[in-house]
């Protein structure tokens, strides 16, 4: 059997010695990117440009630029860690993240390009009482977009801190602080155009960078996978890393929590808004339909790349080496890329993870701008009487709030496994966003009361659940040590949460009656199957 092993000393000194390299390649990716940003920001003249690209992008790319959104530092950092240290149930990650994507096509993406806007609250409020559920919607897109911004924050922090060999976390904590700063730099400059450039490139550069290292793991294992996973049980000394169960069979709780995970993961990105987002900058619902085809192709070929990354990682490198390097089950990785090439090999892998982080939390950022800016300031308090560059400035100025609050969360969240952070974004996607949105598209009767109820009871129980789980006391991983305040046994909070905004959105509308316009329901239905009255592309 072909391994390698590599011990945590020599892994640590041999990345402080690469650290100016892995500088340099890190600083001609950021230069390359702010130099697109920079060109496509020439054509920000209207809250169209800035919020939704001028719906200028082809479906396949967009379909790129959404498996870039997409594939995050939870899926290329936090799943090929997962994989490597908890084998099969690891991959349940990568299985769940991709067969979500059926939902979204086939329940939301084309239904939604067509009736809404900018924002996922044009779609909620579209013939409900619009400021209620304006404000309701753009509570629940920031609070989803803050969970997605922790992982990628914490993400940043532990990849750069291996890269560099800094120990410390005020070293990690600078490491927060800059990508944060390049982000709102991102986004201030380019709007929409600029981030589905740089998201582009983050997804040609990280497929392509995950297909070379598949190629070559399969190749030292004589391109036979029978024996990848002989020597991953080898090198861990544990056969049940290839049976399920390893973290979610062992006991009738964690069974529970494996369910729970699978709901958040399945039900959440149909009703992520940074990704819902991503459909208005296509020029028709056909293109919103090709858009989400091609993504699905990109994202799938990616997630098979995890399996043998995954269990590459744990061929190549020893367990404790993994979970003994700064950044945790997140450095697998990086680990594998410098066992296989060397430092030029993992400059190069972890520059693209430093462009799957930018790219990401530059789409969050701009979404959670677009939500305050467009749904709270143009059409709750402005109601409507303002003009798109008086909409566009206090969308800049949310991102610099937006950024700092992420900065210092990210800062908080440090040592978590992303992909795990990431999962507890789904699961509030799912609670307070999906239950409304399919009503909204498929219920005749659903009202201002059933969204109300479903946003707030499903972002609420998801929210507390969390807080009172072992996530963040009562466990030693959790993000408060030493305190233990958990009654809720699930780390995630899907299979309670899900259900109960179901509900909710069901209980509130039957119990109130107040009927919404009849009128404006059928304009949505037309809307929403034809197209007819949908937002046009705009001509530059």
């Amino acid at each position: 059997m072909n391994t390698l092993y590599i011990p945590a000393a020599v892994t640590a000194d041999a990345v402080r010695e690469t650290g100016w390299l892995n500088m340099l390649i890190f600083g001609l990716f950021v230069a390359v990117t702010l130099v697109v940003v920079l060109r496509a920001s020439r054509n920000n003249k209207t809250a169209a440009d800035y919020y939704a690209a001028g719906r200028s992008f082809t479906g396949p790319q967009n379909g790129t630029a959404i498996a870039g959104d997409y594939l995050s530092a939870a899926s290329f950092l936090g799943i090929v860690g997962a994989i490597a240290i908890n084998g099969y149930d690891g991959f349940l990650y990568s299985i769940g993240f991709l067969v979500a994507w059926l939902v979204a096509l086939l329940l939301v993406a084309e239904m939604l390009r067509n009736t809404g806007k900018f924002t996922m609250a044009d779609v909620l409020s579209f013939r409900l009482k619009q400021r209620p559920v304006r404000i309701a919607a753009a509570i629940t897109t920031m609070a989803v977009c803050f969970f997605y911004l922790l992982a990628q924050m914490a993400g940043a922090g532990g990849l750069v801190s291996l890269l560099m060999g800094i120990d410390s976390r005020v070293g990690q904590s600078l490491v927060v602080a800059i990508v944060g700063a390049l982000m709102i730099i991102y986004v201030l400059v380019g709007g929409m155009k600029g981030t589905t450039w740089v998201q582009i490139i983050k997804a040609c550069l990280l497929i392509a960078g995950t297909a070379v290292m598949t190629v070559w793991v399969l190749a030292i294992n004589g391109f036979n996978l029978s024996e990848l996973l002989g020597s991953a049980v080898e090198m861990s000394g544990n056969a049940a890393i290839l049976d399920p169960g390893l973290q979610y069979g062992k006991s009738e709780t964690s069974k529970l929590d494996f369910v729970s995970l699978g709901l958040a993961l399945v039900l959440g990105t149909a009703a992520l808004p940074h990704v819902l987002m991503r459909f208005y900058t296509v020029p028709t619902a056909k293109e919103a339909r090709r858009s989400v085809v091609w993504a699905i192709w990109l994202i799938g070929l990616f997630y098979l790349f995890t399996l043998v990354l995954g269990y590459g990682a744990a061929a190549l490198i020893e367990r404790e080496t993994i979970m003994g390097a700064p950044g945790g089950v997140n450095s697998a990785a990086p680990l594998l890329a410098f066992a296989l090439g060397g430092p030029v090999l993992l400059g190069l892998i972890a520059a693209v993870a430093f462009a799957t982080i930018l790219a990401v939390v530059a789409g969050l950022t701009i979404t959670a701008a677009a939500s305050f800016a467009h749904d709270i300031y143009a059409n709750v308090v402005r109601k409507g009487k303002v003009d798109a560059d008086g909409e566009v400035k206090v969308a800049r100025r949310t991102v610099l709030v937006i950024g700092v609050v992420s900065i210092l969360g990210g800062i908080g969240a440090q040592g978590q496994n992303v992909a795990f952070l990431v999962a507890l974004a789904f699961a509030v996607a799912a609670s307070a966003n999906l239950p409304t949105i399919i009503y909204s598209l498929y219920w005749r009767r659903f009202n201002t009361r059933g969204a109300i109820w479903s946003m707030y009871g499903g972002l609420g129980s998801a929210i507390v659940l969390i807080i009172f789980s072992p996530v963040v006391s009562g466990a030693e991983t959790s993000m408060i040590t030493g305190a233990d305040f958990a009654i809720f046994p699930l780390n995630n909070p899907g299979i309670v949460s899900i259900p109960l905004a179901f509900f909710l959105g069901f209980l509130g509308t039957v119990t109130s009656k107040d009927d919404e316009s009849p009128e404006k329901q059928a304009e949505m239905e037309v809307r929403s199957l034809t197209g007819v009255g949908a937002e046009k592309a705009v001509d530059h």
